[in-house]
């Protein structure tokens, strides 16, 4: 056998280094996009529970509200109790 490359071997070794290129970069594209869900993901969890807080929060404020009208309606009926007693 020559020494020098066969064509077979010239054409592969020309083929060889754009396709080592084209897998690198896909792995690259790969590895950015894992990043980019990943953020995604975290960011994701933080708006829910920021929304879950404030839902608990707001729930609160409702509760809130509604014993202090049922506190006020108790006060005005014993206020007119007291005041048909006298």
């Amino acid at each position: 056998m020559s020494s020098t490359p066969s064509a077979r071997s010239r054409a592969q070794s020309h083929f060889k280094s754009p396709q080592q290129r084209d897998d690198a970069v896909r792995d690259q594209i790969e590895k950015e996009r894992a990043v980019v869900d990943a953020k995604t993901a975290r960011l994701k969890a933080l708006r829910m529970a920021r929304q879950a807080e404030e839902k608990i929060e707001a729930d609160r404020l409702v509760a809130q509200k509604d014993a202090e009208k049922t506190r006020s309606a108790a006060a005005k009926a014993a206020a007119r109790a007291l005041k048909n007693q006298g």
